[in-house]
């Protein structure tokens, strides 16, 4: 198993992005507002919540594996 290390604010930025994502969904799929508006609100919160997690992955990606000690 690959192990990384990660700090907090990109643990937030991952979580954040997973929000977005979510709530895009949702509110695609829900029927509480008006069509055009959940409509425009869900497309563009997926939107950013998928087109941000590309780079944040990237870059965690990119880190140096930590070596275990055995």
């Amino acid at each position: 198993m690959k192990t990384r290390s990660m700090t907090i604010p990109e643990l937030v930025l991952i979580a954040g992005t997973r929000v977005a994502l979510g709530i895009g969904i949702g509110l695609l799929i829900a029927g509480k507002m008006s069509n055009h508006t959940r409509k425009s609100l869900g497309a563009a919160l997926l939107s950013a919540g998928a087109l941000s997690t590309v780079p944040i992955a990237a870059g965690i990606l990119a880190k140096p594996q930590l070596t275990q000690a055995t």
